[in-house]
């Protein structure tokens, strides 16, 4: 099984600035000016356009926001180091939301991304969470 990342985002421009900036994704190609393919991590992550107020599907009432939201999914990006990740991360945009915490072998940082995402830098001391 393979695992793909989309983000919806506002303006592929912007977008594609930011996750290159912020966490060294390459931009691989566009897609018919809708979608951007980034890679440079163990999943593919694609941006794509979706405009403000659009909706989801077609049961869904509200439309899209890009303020701040909280979703109970949301994307580890696991780092080598949790300092220069967030200096870098910061750099481009990104709005630090935690302090860092250590938990079971692991440092963590939560941040939103400049379109309302939630995200999570990690840096483990072993090769995952530990018991």
């Amino acid at each position: 099984m393979k695992i793909l990342v989309n983000i919806d985002v506002p303006e592929l421009g912007p977008a594609i600035d930011f996750y290159s900036a912020a966490l060294s994704l390459n931009l691989h190609r566009t897609i018919d000016e809708d979608v951007a393919e980034l890679t440079g991590a163990s999943s593919t992550l694609y941006l794509l356009r979706k405009a403000a107020g659009s909706h989801p599907a077609s049961s869904h009432v509200q439309g899209r926001q890009y303020t701040r939201h909280w979703t109970p999914v949301h994307i580890d990006f696991v780092v080598d180091d949790i300092e220069e990740a967030a200096k870098r991360a910061i750099h481009a945009g990104a709005l630090q939301e935690s302090e860092c915490v250590e938990w079971q072998g692991s440092k963590c940082i939560s941040f939103s991304d400049p379109f309302g995402h939630g995200f999570c830098l990690i840096e483990f001391t072993g090769e995952t969470y530990r018991d």
